[in-house]
């Protein structure tokens, strides 16, 4: 019977090649995602790290004379090795939080740091649990098919419970190819998890091509290759322009982040006003009336309660005799009357031509400790963090709102992450999506463009127009292929005229929802439970 491994030692056992390959995904994986954008890199981010778990320890003495140089890696050995890789990655990517917390949530730098530390940590377990799949998957073979072929059906499922379970899908492996039209319209079969799946596809030849013997390499590696450069070709097939009949004016107010006492009643009505004044200027490519207008989130005091904010929007839809979609903070009672409780919501508010307020989306999927502090009575000591946002309560609805005989399907801000949640309003009637946000949170940062990414992928796997407008930008009309139409200046207060065209037809993808990523995570179980009596038998 063969001795219990030492997994303590077996850690210190790792290759140095295999942490340099670890370091090298982690790059690759920051670099293909704004900024700086060069996404051509996705076809071979992943593969120095399938490399590095499957040929990350030592041989022994009977293994050396075999020929065997370096073997897959053990366990803990995958695990510590892909979650070093992810810790990398999401500190490379997610940089951003370290400057919103430090500007905007009040904390000190070290305390800014400590958190930016604690999420890479935290999230970086999905990149653990990848290696560990595959460590699980290739047994103690040098070279193990098995793992290869499976990676990108296991890199998938790992996607889901990262959407799932922890609730933060930013910048999912497929978001990279979302402006390579043929290639992306996948997305409209399989969300975005298609595209993750394609580019591990390659990804996992092109590990092959380097764990094979040298004489095998050339044709694997020429082949892979070719694919990523057949794949990415789609990006110079660019369709006509789409037709379109609608047009809507996204408001781009650009109102700073400012403490509450700032916000005196001269400045809240100044603002009011100049905003109002933007609104009702003819752009200079005005044909028409707008078939609605669209102010974004912002950090501004807008209540729906505040009868000045009310009529100055009211006013508005009644001088331009349009719809009116207003970014605005919704209040309700609950209780009993003897202890109502006001609860706030992000919202979106509907007015309609005649000025009357008819209806609203409350955002249903809040950021933790930023929207709200989740398990209060353990992370009660966070609720700083949040004072810069507020304390809001999740909505009930995703029912798309009514307007002008025209279904609109709201979604604000951190949402447009979530392809699931986003096709619902699609798969509800839907018929053009409106985004409104306030990026103004991330600063110059990368982020803003990654978010940009994820809600263009958005309109594609849906086939919808997307109407994004945001408090400091990027403000766009967005068509069905995921490009940008129309859009304004960054940091400036402005309005852009978006075309747009509605649609009634449903993507596969909009009516079924993640069934790909779930056949993935089923496929990835059954491999792992086919494997493991083999394993329980050679340990034996």
């Amino acid at each position: 019977m063969t001795p219990p491994v030492c997994y303590s030692s077996e850690v210190l056992r790792i290759d140095k090649s295999a942490w340099l390959l670890v370091v090298l995904s982690a790059a690759l994986q920051i670099l293909i995602f704004p900024l700086p954008n060069l996404y051509i890199l996705c076809w071979i981010a992943i593969a120095p790290l399938l490399v590095a778990l499957l040929r990350a320890r030592q041989p022994d003495t009977l293994q050396i004379r075999a020929g065997i140089k370096l073997l897959p890696a053990r366990p803990l050995q995958a695990f510590l090795l892909a979650y070093s890789c992810g810790v990398i990655w999401y500190a490379g990517t997610c940089y951003w939080i370290y400057n919103t917390m430090r500007q905007y949530g009040g904390v000190s730098a070290p305390a800014a740091v400590g958190i930016l530390i604690l999420f890479g940590l935290y999230l970086a377990i999905y990149h653990g649990v990848f290696g560990l799949l595959i460590s699980l998957l290739a047994g103690s073979s040098p070279f193990s098919r098995r793992a290869l072929l499976l990676a990108p059906a296991m890199w998938v499922a790992v996607e889901l419970a990262r959407t799932r379970i922890t609730g933060f899908p930013w910048d999912l492996l497929g978001i990279a190819q979302v402006d390579n039209i043929p290639l992306a319209h996948v997305t409209t079969f399989t969300g975005v998890y298609g595209l993750s799946f394609e580019i591990m596809v390659v990804n996992a030849a092109m590990a092959a091509a380097f764990l094979i013997r040298r004489e095998q390499r050339k044709f694997l590696l020429l082949a892979a290759l070719g694919s990523a450069v057949v794949l990415q070709a789609g990006l110079w097939l660019v369709p006509p322009p789409l037709v379109t009949d609608h047009s809507a004016r996204l408001v781009q107010e650009n109102i700073p982040i400012l403490q509450g006492p700032e916000w005196t009643k001269e400045y809240f009505e100044d603002t009011l006003t100049d905003l109002t004044r933007i609104s009702l200027s003819p752009g200079p490519n005005q044909q028409r009336l707008p078939d609605l207008m669209v102010w974004p989130e912002s950090p501004a005091p807008f209540y729906t309660t505040d009868p000045i904010f009310r009529e100055a929007v009211s006013n508005i839809a009644r001088k331009a005799q349009t719809w009116v979609l207003a970014g605005s903070v919704g209040t309700s009672n609950a209780g009993q009357s003897s202890q109502r409780v006001t609860q706030s919501y992000n919202s979106a508010a509907l007015v309609n031509p005649r000025g009357e307020w008819v209806s609203r989306y409350d955002k249903m999927h809040l950021v933790p400790f930023g929207e709200y502090v989740p398990f209060k009575s353990i992370f009660g000591f966070a609720g700083g963090l949040s004072k810069e946002v507020g304390d809001f309560s999740p909505g009930e609805s995703r029912a798309p709102l009514q307007g002008d005989g025209n279904s609109l399907g709201i979604f604000i801000c951190y949402e447009s992450i979530f392809p699931d949640e986003v096709r619902q309003l699609a798969a509800n009637g839907a018929q053009v999506l409106v985004n409104i946000s306030n990026d103004g949170w991330y600063g110059d940062s990368g982020a803003y463009a990654q978010h940009l990414k994820q809600a263009r992928m958005r309109a594609v796997e849906n086939n919808r127009w997307l109407l994004r407008d945001t408090n400091t930008g990027v403000t766009a009309s967005i068509d069905p292929y995921g490009r940008i139409v129309a859009s304004a200046p960054r940091k400036i207060r402005t309005a852009v005229d978006a075309p747009y065209a509605v649609s009634n037809v449903t993507t596969f993808y909009s009516r079924h929802g993640d069934w790909f990523a779930y056949l993935c995570a089923i496929i990835s179980a059954g491999a792992l439970l086919a494997r493991l009596p083999f394993r329980v038998r050679a340990e034996a």
